[in-house]
Formats: structure tokens, sequence, C-alpha cells
């Protein structure tokens, strides 16, 4: 196992996911949807109603986009490693109702579920 695969296993040890078919049935209005993911991989695709932010700039812009530590976030990434980095970052600074999107992009792709372009 790469030091990588061992961080995010870590990670995913104090973070909560969810399953693409948990996102599909939320309402877009009751959580924050955080793609991670950098911007060239957002280009190519993306699930709709996501608001981007790079996981390089994810501490220093979350509070603007998320005031609120009781605040919903679902963030997701390619496939699910950075965002389940990312929860455990969010966590960390307060934020209490933080999860991850098990599989990512991928996961919601493979799903069969609407990719905004």
């Amino acid at each position: 196992m790469t030091r990588y695969l061992a961080l995010v296993k870590d990670a995913k040890t104090r973070i909560r996911e969810i399953s693409v078919d948990e996102l599909r049935g939320m309402s877009p209005a009751s959580a924050l949807l955080v793609d991670t993911r950098e911007p060239v991989e957002w280009a190519d695709g993306r699930i709709a109603s996501a608001v981007p932010l790079p996981r390089g700039i994810l501490e220093g812009k979350i509070e603007q986009l998320a005031p609120d530590l009781d605040q919903a976030i679902v963030l997701y990434c390619a496939g699910g490693g950075r965002s389940a980095l990312a929860a455990d970052s969010l966590i960390r600074m307060g934020y209490r109702n933080v999860v991850s999107l098990a599989g990512g992009f991928g996961a919601w792709q493979e799903a069969g579920y609407p990719v905004q372009r």
C-alpha cells in the first residue's frame, strides 16, 4: 500500500461516506455539494449543483461558502480519496456535518446518473 493510500485509509476511519444513491436521493438544497477535483477535471463533467473548490485551496476558501460549522457539506473527487482527506480536514476545522461521496465522480458515472458538462 502506498503512503497516499494509507493516508486515505486512515482518514476514512474518522469520516462518514455516503453512496451515490444516497446523494441522488438528497435535495440539492439540503447540502453544499463541493467538487474537490482540479479545474481540468471539472471541465470534463460534474454533478449538477456542485461548486468547484479544488482540494489544494479548500481549507482557505470553505469559510466563504460555508461560514456555519453545522452546514451540511458533501465532498466528492474522482475516486473518493481526495474527498475523504478533505472531509477529514474540514472535520478538524470544526465542521460537524461533512460527508464524502464513496467512489467519487467515477461511481456517480458508473451508476448512470446525469453529468453536467
